[in-house]
């Protein structure tokens, strides 16, 4: 039976040499996409690499479709990121060295899924395919970097940022790509973004402040 609940954050507290948050708890359904706002040193970078798998929490759990991802085994863990997983940050590392359609190629064999077409024209991409990545707009690679991530099929995308290096045509075209695949194929979506604008497209917008997670 297929959980509505992709993510659920319980109770999550963490620290560094400070607090950054305390009892913590959200939770991600399919088709859903959450929006995380606060400055910087707030947190919500911190919180997104947490739900991500990538920094266990000081206190509490997260939940994926029930199963605690910080109790599974280093090898599960491991097949939990590169299945279940997208990571989209502001800057693309893309392999250099490689044309656009090897990096789309590599991440089509991890995946064992074919590579969409159709996300490449929606992205802009579907000329430049043959180009090596180092020649390529800085707009352009992440456009070829969100086209990879989004060939896995992850069922939750995690973006820090995705669009803080673009101009605003690109960063709507990027957006409308992720947004339309995270209907499409059921999938979820944490942001994090400094953008107050782009935040409001999500359906819902938290504001990490003072601790606190707070639904705007």
């Amino acid at each position: 039976m297929e959980h509505n609940s992709l993510i659920e954050a319980i109770k999550v507290g963490h620290k560094f040499d400070y607090s950054l948050f305390d009892d913590l708890s959200l939770s991600l359904n399919r088709q859903e996409t959450i929006a995380i706002l606060g400055v910087s040193g707030s947190g919500k970078s911190t919180l997104l690499h947490i739900l991500a798998s990538f920094i266990k929490p000081n206190s509490g759990k997260i939940l994926f479709e029930n199963q605690d991802i910080y109790a599974l085994s280093p090898k599960d863990l491991e097949d939990f990121r590169r299945e279940k997983l997208g990571i989209i940050f502001q800057h693309h590392y893309l392999f250099r060295g490689f044309s656009a359609k090897e990096n789309l190629i590599i991440s089509s064999y991890l995946s064992e899924n074919e590579i969409d077409t159709s996300l490449l024209a929606s992205l802009g991409i579907d000329t430049l395919l043959e180009k090596n990545v180092s020649d390529l707009s800085g707009g352009q690679q992440q456009r070829v970097s969100v086209a990879r991530v989004l060939t896995k099929k992850p069922r939750v995308i995690f973006a820090d940022e995705p669009t803080g290096n673009l101009d605003k045509a690109t960063a709507s075209d990027v957006m409308q790509a992720i947004f339309s695949y995270i209907q499409e194929n059921r999938a979820g979506m944490f942001l994090v973004t400094h953008d107050e604008q782009l935040a409001r497209e999500c359906d819902r917008v938290y504001l990490l402040e003072d601790r606190l997670l707070k639904e705007l």
